[in-house]
């Protein structure tokens, strides 16, 4: 796991009564820059949480393994995003490069005790708040279609890559984030191409013809 030298790390967030990340808001991050490799572990679950992270490139998955040894992928953090801040002081959920990844690492006390940064994490709590509360209504009452519809346009929309996606995850993360099994994600991915609302060009790559007939799938 490579380390490099220090670095500054900052990531924008929009006001509280806008809905999408804006330059008015900035978390700073102070650290050194590591580089993951695929699959390679960030963090686990009950570990010290003494540390946040943000993304520079690649992605993260946070993730729980439940007892049956199902795993529920919480979130993908992407480019810019900042994760690993906890309100106690272990883990309570493991983390993983999905890709070649480079973070920045600080140290939690470093971030939390700066007055400076108290808005501004407060208001990035809430935006993980609720993409919590979408993430349960997507799990709890959406059919398979409204599930992968819903996810490919949050992705698009966070990656800012307009109707071309090149997706940084598996479609086991896939499914293991929406809830559903591979083979149910490759079927609707399949049908969703068949239907005219989607192009693939490979596994991971994803071009949006009819973002508007996506939409509508979730709403």
């Amino acid at each position: 796991m490579p380390t490099q030298p220090l670095a500054i790390a900052r990531t924008s967030y929009a006001p509280a009564s806008s809905a999408e990340p804006g330059p008015c808001d900035e978390i700073r991050l102070v650290g050194v820059t590591k580089s993951f490799g695929r699959d390679q572990a960030i963090y686990g679950e009950g570990e010290p949480a003494d540390l946040v992270y943000k993304v520079i490139s690649g992605g993260v998955r946070t993730f729980r393994v439940l007892a049956d040894g199902r795993r529920q992928i919480s979130e993908f953090h992407l480019p810019g995003d900042v994760f690993g801040v906890e309100l106690d002081a272990e883990r309570r959920s493991g983390a993983e490069a999905i890709c070649e990844s480079v973070l920045v690492v600080a140290r939690r006390s470093a971030v939390t005790e700066d007055p400076a940064q108290g808005q501004r994490f407060w208001r990035h709590a809430l935006r993980q708040l609720r993409r919590c509360q979408d993430q349960a209504l997507t799990l709890g009452r959406r059919s398979a279609s409204e599930r992968v519809a819903s996810f490919l346009l949050d992705l698009a929309q966070r990656l800012g890559s307009g109707d071309e996606l090149a997706l940084p995850m598996s479609r086991q993360d896939m499914a293991d984030y929406l809830g559903l099994t591979i083979e149910t994600v490759s079927r609707t991915v399949t049908q969703m191409q068949g239907g005219g609302l989607i192009e693939l060009a490979g596994c991971r790559h994803v071009r949006l013809k009819r973002p508007g007939a996506l939409a509508e799938l979730c709403e």
